[in-house]
C-alpha cells in the first residue's frame, strides 16, 4: 500500500512541475554566513537547475562578479529544488549587491557581510524560535478546536515585525521549530484545514513548508538566517498525533521517504559547518564582531551513553539520526570554545532547541535534563555568556545557572551561563501556558504575547536583551548583562572550573542533575 501511496504522489508532484510557470524563476531566497568572507546563497526553484549561479557586485547596477555551483538538489516529496552557492573571498563589513538570474531588469537584492573578529562596534541581531507560517495554514485570526491564541483581527505577527523591524539588526537567528509543517494532521482532527488522505497529506506538508519559506524571503533574502534544529524539523507528524474523537493514534510511520529524519532541514539550508569544523545544519560556529556563536543540536547526537530526544528510542518518537559518531558533537563544542580568543570575541552566544531551566511540568518533552546533564558542564568550564532556548512556547528570562542554582550575583558579573527561553514567536497552536508560581530563578516571563528577542552588544562587557511584542513592537522586558572578560588574548581552552572529565561520569557521560558543585 505504501508504493501506491508513493507512487500516485511522485505523480502529482511531476504533473506539478509540468504545469508550474517559469520553472526556473528563483523564490525563497535565503542567505548564511560562510565564513569570515564568506555567503552562503539559497533558493529554491520548481525545475533542477545544471549550474545555480549568483551575480554579484558592490555596485547596484555593476553585478560584475559571478559564483557557482552544481548544488540543486530535491527529496521525494519535495515539489521544489533546494539551489545553494557559496561566494567566496568577499570584503568584511561590505555591502553587496546580488542576484539570481543574469539580468539587469530586476532590482538586485543585497547582504553586508560580517564584521571581522576582533570588531567590537556596537550592533544588534535578532532572534527567533518556534516560528510558523502565517494565514491559511498556520496561526490567523481563528483557530481550530483545541487549539488556542489566535490573532486579533489586524494584529502583526512576527513574521510581519521582522520585516518591520529589519533595518535595525544585522541577521536573523532561527533556533529550530521552523514552519511547523509536521502540524498538517493535527490541524485537519481539528478542523481548520480540510481532511486529506495520509498521502495527500505529504503534498500539505510541502505546502506549508513552501508557503513559510515564502512568507520569509523578505527578510531572509536580506539578512542572513541562521538556523538550528528543533524537533518539528524532524519527521512529517511530530512523533505522533491522536485523533481522540476516532481513538486513532498516528506515528511517524505515517510519514512518506523525504519526510523523515529532518529531510527537508537537511536540504534546504546550508550553514557554515564546513567552515567551523561542525555537522551539517546540526551544530556549527561562526563570529561576527565581538561575539562567537555556536549553535547545537539538543535534537540527537548527545552522545555519551544518553539518548537524545528525537533519537530511535527517545522520548519524543521521531526516529530520527543520530548524524555523527558518538560523543562528536561535544568532542566538536569543547575544541571550539578553547579555541575561542576572548580578545577579539569576548562574548560567547550558544543557541540550542531545549531548555532546561523554565516553569512548566518536569517531563521530557519539555524539559530537557539529558541535554543539561551534557551541555552545561561545557558550558560552565568556558565560560559562555549566554544560553538562547525555545521549545515551550513562552517567555521567561531566568538569572544566570549552575546546577539548579542561580548566580548570586546574578547579571552583574556572574561566574555562570545566562539562560533565556523564548519560544513565543508564534505558530498554529498558540502559546503554552507557564507553571505558576514561576521557578525560583525566573526573573521574568510571560505566556500571553507573541514576540521575539532582540540582542544589543554595546561593547565588551555590557549585552541588553529585549523582548519585543510582535503586535506592536513595543519591549515587553529588558535586562543587560555585565560581564568582565578575559581580553589578554587568550582562549578559556582549561577553563577555570577544570576540564570536563567524560570517562568519569556514568555511561562516559556528565553525572545525573543535581551531581555536580562548583
Amino acid at each position: 500500500m505504501a508504493i501506491f501511496k508513493t507512487l500516485a504522489f511522485a505523480l502529482s508532484l511531476a504533473t506539478a512541475a509540468l504545469t508550474a510557470p517559469n520553472g526556473t524563476t528563483p523564490m525563497q531566497i535565503r542567505l548564511a554566513y560562510a565564513g569570515p568572507t564568506g555567503m552562503m546563497v539559497s533558493w529554491n526553484t520548481y525545475e533542477k537547475l545544471a549550474n545555480p549561479t549568483v551575480y554579484y557586485g558592490s555596485e547596484q547596477n555593476g553585478l560584475t562578479h559571478s559564483a557557482s555551483s552544481d548544488v540543486s538538489v530535491t527529496y521525494q516529496t519535495s515539489t521544489t529544488y533546494n539551489n545553494h552557492v557559496k561566494i567566496s573571498g568577499l570584503r568584511p563589513n561590505t555591502k553587496y549587491f546580488y542576484n539570481l538570474e543574469d539580468t539587469n531588469t530586476t532590482t538586485p537584492y543585497s547582504f553586508s557581510t560580517p564584521r571581522v573578529a576582533g570588531d567590537h562596534t556596537p550592533y544588534v541581531t535578532a532572534v527567533v524560535v518556534d516560528l510558523g507560517t502565517m494565514g491559511r495554514d498556520g496561526l490567523t485570526t481563528f483557530v481550530g478546536k483545541g487549539a488556542a491564541n489566535p490573532l486579533a483581527p489586524g494584529e502583526t505577527n512576527t513574521i510581519q515585525s521582522l520585516q518591520n523591524f529589519q533595518d535595525q539588526y544585522e541577521f536573523l537567528m532561527h533556533d529550530g521549530d521552523i514552519a511547523y509543517a509536521d502540524y498538517w494532521l493535527k490541524e485537519e482532527i481539528q478542523g481548520f484545514l480540510a481532511n486529506t488522505t495520509i498521502a495527500e497529506g505529504a503534498e500539505v506538508y510541502e505546502r506549508i513548508l513552501n508557503d513559510f519559506y515564502d512568507q520569509m524571503t523578505e527578510v531572509t533574502s536580506l539578512k542572513p538566517y541562521m538556523v538550528g534544529p528543533g524537533n518539528h524539523e524532524a519527521n512529517c507528524d511530530n512523533g505522533g498525533t491522536k485523533d481522540k474523537a476516532k481513538n486513532i493514534s498516528y506515528t511517524v510511520d505515517i510519514c512518506m521517504p523525504g519526510q523523515t529524519n529532518f529531510t527537508g532541514y537537511r536540504n534546504h539550508f546550508r550553514m557554515p559547518s564546513a567552515e567551523s569544523g561542525g555537522v551539517e545544519n546540526f551544530w556549527y560556529s561562526y563570529d561576527y564582531g565581538m561575539t562567537h556563536y555556536v549553535q547545537i543540536d539538543t535534537e540527537t547526537d548527545l552522545g555519551h551513553g544518553f539518548i537524545a530526544p528525537d533519537e530511535p528510542g527517545g522520548p519524543e518518537k521521531e526516529d530520527s539520526g543520530p548524524f555523527a559518531l558518538m560523543n562528536q558533537q561535544t568532542d566538536w563544542l569543547a575544541a571550539d570554545l578553547a579555541a575561542v580568543n576572548r580578545a577579539k570575541t569576548p562574548w560567547i552566544v550558544v543557541a540550542g532547541h531545549r531548555p532546561w531551566y523554565i516553569s512548566v511540568a518536569n517531563d521530557s518533552s519539555d524539559v530537557c535534563w539529558v541535554c543539561k546533564d551534557v551541555f552545561e558542564p561545557i558550558f560552565l568550564n568556558y565560560s559562555v555568556d549566554l544560553v538562547l532556548s525555545g521549545h515551550v512556547h513562552a517567555y521567561q528570562r531566568n538569572a544566570p545557572m549552575f546546577n539548579n542554582q542561580p548566580d548570586p550575583k546574578e547579571l552583574n558579573n556572574p561566574t555562570f551561563p545566562w539562560y533565556i527561553t523564548n519560544g513565543a514567536a508564534g505558530h498554529y497552536d498558540g502559546l503554552d501556558t507557564l507553571d505558576r508560581p514561576f521557578q525560583n530563578y525566573s526573573r521574568y516571563a510571560q505566556d500571553s504575547a507573541y514576540g521575539w528577542s532582540r540582542l544589543s552588544f554595546h561593547n565588551s562587557t555590557h549585552l541588553t536583551q529585549d523582548f519585543i511584542a510582535s503586535s506592536n513592537g513595543t519591549v515587553l522586558d529588558s535586562a543587560t548583562l555585565y560581564k568582565e572578560h578575559k581580553v589578554s588574548g587568550e582562549g578559556y581552552g582549561n577553563g577555570h572550573h577544570g576540564k570536563p572529565n567524560w570517562p568519569m561520569w556514568p555511561h562516559g557521560g556528565p553525572p545525573a542533575s543535581g551531581g555536580w558543585k562548583v
